[in-house]
């Protein structure tokens, strides 16, 4: 809805064959650069209108001096936990045109972390099951070091003295 919002409120222009050209309100990317952190109520309502949020559920980082500005402070809701069976406008990433995205959002996207789905196991039992793997391997490894794993060979047989086992001579 918020996109939609926005695409009422975008100036359009119209070329010369009668194509409609949209015209978003940022051309660059120091254009959709946050701006400082809102302080009065008015500074906060206006931050919301633009980022298409309502005001009461607003609410920016803290000024913590990591320069996030009036970014909205979204919940963390990795790609892989959205739908995948949705129409997505960006079916690669799993979001919509124009939807505010988290600030870690690049770290969060389908090939990368997924913090939001619950694991099938423990990390107890992920350490217990790797730990038992090397423990089960190192043993074996170590309790056969000394044993032989090989067939019994004769001793390599070289020829005698003085005796000829091959020429390259037509035979008499």
């Amino acid at each position: 809805m918020a996109a939609l919002l926005r695409l009422s409120s975008v100036s359009r222009l119209q070329n010369l064959t009668g194509i409609q050209l949209v015209r978003c309100a940022g051309n660059w990317n120091k254009d959709w650069k946050p701006s400082p952190y809102p302080v009065t109520k008015e500074q906060r309502e206006a931050a919301a209108r633009k980022y298409g949020l309502r005001p009461d559920e607003y609410e920016p980082y803290p000024d913590d001096g990591m320069g996030r500005g009036d970014y909205p402070k979204l919940p963390l809701v990795s790609a892989d936990a959205r739908d995948p069976y949705r129409n997505w406008d960006y079916p690669e990433h799993r979001r919509d045109f124009g939807e505010p995205i988290h600030v870690d959002y690049d770290m969060h996207l389908l090939d990368r972390v997924d913090v939001t789905t619950k694991p099938r196991f423990t990390l107890a039992q992920q350490a217990l099951s790797f730990f038992g793997v090397m423990i089960a391997l190192f043993t074996t490894y170590f309790y056969f070091q000394d044993k032989k794993l090989h067939w019994n060979l004769l001793p390599k047989q070289y020829p005698g003295q003085g005796k000829a086992h091959y020429t390259f001579e037509a035979p008499e």
